[in-house]
């Protein structure tokens, strides 16, 4: 059995190959050839007034590997004094993060791997939305509008340049130091341009792809901005205003994101960031994690941006390799591709690409695989 460390991860996984794995795997959902279940978070009261933990949870299998990833979280919601809102997490203290890929066979039922998330998280996700680009954008795509200069926001990048011919990308962040940085690092790496801008409306003048990839818990941008044929993309639900769904002339999913079950005090859709949650705690506890529409402007609710609006009618990418959906027929459309849904896909076909890959090379630190057998019948 392997440990692979994100170091390995990063010596080991490219973005063509992350989005390669990924659309091979998405392409055999319609016929049994792999399955996925959605996200679920649980939360639980924490030692912090202000903050809660979270477990979250998703599960995929394909190709002969199952996949769960698992995050243990304490979250916070801190406003600053510019307004900005934004979920912050942590394991123990602030800097330390705890998720873990465990990896197993579906052939024998033997577990294959423990998988440092970080790297691959960060990949996965940009893959994916690379794989919307590639689908829904116009093939002559060459300007990003990116929202947002944290380590999704350079993934995103990375996958769209994999897919089109990206020259410019234009970077906007309420923190001007790391919009500068973001710029002279990504320029650098990608060998495009990029360039730092003082306002989300700049970023988002004139691209051809808009992209946000922030934890902000209030939208980002207006949805006036959006201009005919852009592609749109994110990584966060509430940094999109509700108003931008009625601009999509075509919304595609990745997957299936949320579970048919009844919401009640306990189970609910959009608590926090969360896609689905089950929450323990006090009414006056669970009070401080932020509700689903708590403030004019903020997503969940609108009828525009509900369940309908953006997800349960709406095709899947599926759809569109099997043709029942048609994708882009003309320049002037405005399309839409929810990155979320097949998470726990993502990481078996993901991480079992790169379980071989580091087997092959001799890559990750060996544990005995009997530490994880027993010979009392569970």
């Amino acid at each position: 059995m392997l440990i692979i460390s994100n170091n390995d991860v990063a010596e080991l996984l490219t973005m063509n190959d992350c989005i390669r794995v990924q659309e091979e795997a998405f392409k055999k959902l319609p016929f049994g050839g792999a399955m996925h279940r959605p996200r679920i978070d649980m939360y639980m009261p924490c030692d912090r007034p202000d903050g809660y933990y979270r477990w979250g949870s998703m599960e995929g299998a394909n190709d002969g590997y199952f996949a769960i990833r698992m995050k243990s979280d304490i979250i916070t919601w801190p406003r600053d004094e510019k307004g900005n809102w934004t979920e912050e997490k942590y394991c123990r203290e602030p800097g330390a993060y705890c998720g873990i890929i465990y990896l197993i066979s579906t052939r024998n039922a033997e577990p294959l791997a423990f998988i440092n998330d970080g790297i691959l998280q960060h990949m996965r996700v940009g893959g994916g939305a690379g794989i919307g680009v590639k689908y829904l954008s116009r093939e002559d795509s060459h300007v990003v509008g990116m929202l947002g200069s944290g380590g999704m926001a350079r993934t995103f990048l990375e996958a769209f340049t994999c897919v089109r011919d990206i020259r410019l990308c234009k970077i906007y962040s309420p923190n001007a130091a790391h919009r500068e940085q973001y710029a002279e690092e990504i320029s650098k790496r990608l060998n495009i341009e990029v360039r730092p801008v003082d306002n989300a409306r700049d970023a988002v003048r004139g691209v051809d792809i808009l992209s946000s990839c922030t934890d902000s818990m209030k939208p980002v941008y207006d949805a006036e901005w959006v201009e005919k044929g852009m592609h749109v993309t994110n990584l966060g639900r509430r940094e999109m205003p509700d108003a931008v769904a009625a601009k999509f002339d075509l919304v595609v999913r990745q997957g299936a994101a949320g579970l048919q079950m009844r919401q009640t005090e306990r189970f609910q859709a959009e608590r926090g960031l969360s896609p689905a949650a089950f929450i323990g705690g006090s009414p006056e506890e669970m009070k401080r994690i932020p509700e689903r529409n708590p403030e004019p402007g903020f997503g969940g609710d609108s009828p525009e941006f509900n369940d309908r609006g953006m997800g349960g009618d709406k095709p899947e990418f599926a759809d569109l390799i099997t043709g029942k959906c048609a994708g882009r027929t003309s320049r002037d459309q405005i399309t839409f591709y929810r990155n979320v849904g097949n998470q726990g896909l993502q990481f078996s076909a993901v991480g079992g690409w790169l379980y071989e890959i580091a087997r092959k090379k001799g890559i990750g630190r060996e544990i005995p695989t009997d530490w994880f057998l027993q010979d009392i019948r569970d």
